[in-house]
């Protein structure tokens, strides 16, 4: 395996992409139908999943596979089931959130329309427990152990988007910091590195406690990841991240800076960081200075610290898997320098 997670993810890639490569399916029907059916659902599908980013999700199902002594083959179908997953939740989000952009390009319900868009996104959820089921490497046993992951995954996410939105929705700024981890835990930690490492573990063959510890390491990762994404979107690269830079201020998100903030703010300031939120500002003057009170109530600092604390987690746990015999030197080692590399990451 590769010495760092970035050289694993790179050498991993090409394996990942040419699974992908049709994974959304095809009609069950020829001549003209079918031609209709792959230009109003298959095609939409596989232009998303095709221009997808880093991959890192799938690339942990395979890093958890090999690091219980499996084949990266043994979880490519999991892998490429997380992967749909995840383009089923874009769509999805984007419709939610009224997005614009996704990937740099117009988002699918904006090119395709909004009914077309559900669609593909149901496609890619069918198609996660398709691509599993049909997997001649897996016995049933193992093909019924990803599917009960794959499902448990699939929930925590809802549960994390129900709150995320609706949260916003009712405008709750009655939210704890405490309320937020939960919220990003489910939302984020467990499909974008817990379950990711589990379902890989399972299908290489691995115990039960070595997939269980890494689902550990996956959900202190995970929750760092998130917090660095909120930071970035925040004090990172305007440039770099576009018309999304601080996004998360003008959607009124209840992101850790913000309700941290919130909680240590002054009643006036508050009030003032509040109503900046509330107004869902696209105006750079208000967004700098929603910054300027997220900060000073010790919001960005805080994310710094706790994406920090998550990751070293993530690594102790990992040193742990090692000395129980359950992981191999090198997947150690990928795993610490996975768990830094999503605090340490610029976009």
């Amino acid at each position: 395996m590769a010495s760092s997670f970035v050289d694993y993810l790179e050498n991993r890639l090409p394996l990942v992409e040419r699974a992908l490569a049709g994974s959304g399916g095809r009609p069950f029907c020829d001549g003209s139908l079918g031609a209709d059916l792959d230009r109003y659902l298959y095609d939409p599908l596989a232009r998303f999943t095709a221009s997808g980013g880093k991959r890192v999700r799938p690339v942990l199902a395979l890093l958890g596979a090999e690091a219980v002594g499996g084949t990266a083959e043994d979880a490519l179908s999991s892998a490429v089931a997380v992967e749909l997953f995840q383009s089923a939740a874009l769509i999805h989000d984007d419709i939610a959130d009224e997005g614009e952009l996704r990937r740099g390009e117009p988002c699918l319900y904006l090119t395709e329309g909004v009914g077309p868009a559900i669609n593909a996104g149901d496609l890619a959820l069918t198609r996660v427990f398709e691509v599993v089921l049909d997997d001649p490497r897996l016995g049933d046993a193992r093909k019924l152990r990803a599917l009960r992951d794959l499902a448990l995954m699939e929930r925590h996410t809802l549960e994390g988007q129900a709150l995320d939105l609706c949260w916003v929705r009712d405008s709750r700024w009655d939210v704890s910091s405490d309320d937020y981890l939960y919220m990003v835990t489910s939302k984020t930690a467990w499909y974008s590195a817990a379950m990711p490492l589990h379902v890989g573990a399972l299908a290489g063959g691995g115990s039960d406690a070595a997939a269980d510890g890494l689902r550990d390491v996956g959900l202190a990762a995970g929750i760092a990841f998130q917090l660095q994404d909120d930071l970035l979107n925040l004090v990172g690269d305007a440039q770099a991240q576009g018309k999304d830079f601080r996004s998360d201020i003008t959607e009124g998100k209840r992101t850790l800076a913000v309700v941290w903030a919130l909680e240590h703010l002054s009643n006036e300031s508050r009030k003032e960081l509040v109503g900046l939120l509330d107004a869902h500002t696209s105006d750079q003057a208000d967004l700098a200075r929603a910054v300027e009170l997220i900060e000073a109530g010790g919001g960005i600092q805080r994310c710094r610290e706790l994406a920090r604390e998550r990751a070293d987690e993530a690594k102790r746990i990992a040193r742990a898997l090692l000395a129980e015999g359950h992981v191999s030197v090198e997947a150690h080692d990928l795993l610490c320098s996975m768990a830094d590399f999503f605090v340490e990451r610029a976009g």
